[in-house]
């Protein structure tokens, strides 16, 4: 197996060992995401769509070192610390996958990394 490590400044840089993607072969695992500004390194003001919006920025940007699109998503998780803001999400997650979205899951956890509300991982397939 080879393994190809992912990395851009276009997005936020990870906060703690781990990369931000990994190449293997036709898959792509993003690790999970959040709304960090990668200008400033802090999660970004606005609230959930705010936030929704800069993590799916940064997946785009990961996704696009690696040779792939936001269409090439077959499989999201999403994390929300606030499941009541579901609907905010949603609304901006769907302007990323506006055909054949990705399979999906959606949990709410205690808290995350940053201060963020929301953290997304994404496999993708470049086929």
């Amino acid at each position: 197996m080879q393994k190809e490590v992912i990395t851009t400044d276009k997005a936020a840089l990870p906060v703690g060992p781990y990369s931000q993607a990994i190449k293997t072969g036709e898959l792509i695992f993003v690790a999970g995401e959040k709304g960090i500004d990668p200008a400033t390194g802090t999660v970004v003001s606005g609230g959930i769509a705010a936030e929704t919006r800069q993590t799916l920025e940064n997946i785009a940007a990961i996704l696009e070192a690696a040779g792939a699109t936001m269409d090439h998503a077959v499989r999201t998780v999403v994390y929300m610390t606030d499941i009541s803001e579901f609907a905010e999400m949603n609304a901006v997650y769907a302007e990323y996958f506006p055909n054949d979205p990705p399979g999906r899951s959606c949990v709410q956890v205690v808290a995350l990394p940053a201060g963020a509300n929301v953290e997304i991982e994404v496999t993708a397939v470049l086929s």
